[in-house]
């Protein structure tokens, strides 16, 4: 299990929900919440990557506010500012970098719905950060801003559902294309008869347990290749 911690590296305060693998070290991955927060289902995650041999962090971008419907998770999305939770996402690529138990050079990201978005994104903010991950992101990039040419010599795999347009929805396309005119490697997967959110197995409605497995698989493959 991991606990909630309030750290300072570099001068710069952080606070969100960290694992540590049982091997005592590993890769280190930061794991982007859905817009609900940093809830159940977002540290149970975190605890999944730390028994896979992960270092694990979820930065808590909300600060401590939580959603149980959508209409205050969409509020809190909204008031999300876009630059200050970059930051927040490079500082903890930094802090988990300063870690004894992180085995590599770079950081990867990996984020579910509003939390897929930013991590696509966040391959654009740091050079610590090589490899990432989007479930199902959104389909603009106009409120990001990406500067896709800072993936060249990254890597970056989005899982997509069925029920969001499949990968060749419009975003979907533009990051895919983007990221390989940088010099990236990107990838997406897509996932038969899935509805948005197919991971969040605290949403009976939406989850799909073999889509679900399968996208673990390909996550936790693409980061172990990935990281060095």
């Amino acid at each position: 299990m991991g606990m909630h911690l309030i750290y300072n590296h570099n001068g710069q305060t952080g606070e969100g929900y960290l694992a540590l693998p049982e091997n005592e070290s590993g890769p280190a991955v930061i794991v982007i919440q859905e817009w609900w927060g940093l809830v159940g289902h977002i540290k149970d995650v975190v605890d999944r990557f730390a028994a896979a041999g992960f270092v694990a962090f979820a930065p808590d971008l909300y600060h401590g506010q939580a959603a149980a419907e959508p209409d205050t998770a969409k509020k809190l999305m909204m008031e999300l500012e876009l630059n200050a939770a970059g930051k927040e996402i490079v500082n903890a690529a930094d802090y988990l970098l300063s870690l004894p138990e992180t085995s590599t050079k770079h950081v990867g990201v990996v984020g579910f719905c509003m939390g897929g978005s930013l991590a696509i994104w966040s391959g654009t903010l740091s050079p610590q950060i090589s490899a990432t991950v989007g479930f199902y992101p959104g389909s603009s990039w106009e409120r990001h801003a990406p500067i896709w040419a800072n993936y060249a010599g990254k890597a970056a795999v989005i899982h997509a559902a069925e029920g969001d347009g499949t990968s060749a929805a419009p975003g979907i396309q533009e990051a895919l294309q983007e990221i390989k005119n940088a010099g990236g490697t990107s990838l997406a997967y897509d996932y038969p008869d899935t509805k948005h959110a197919f991971f969040n197995d605290d949403r009976p409605e939406v989850f799909a347990p073999l889509a679900a497995a399968l996208a673990w698989e390909r996550t936790l493959e693409f980061f172990f290749n990935s990281l060095k």
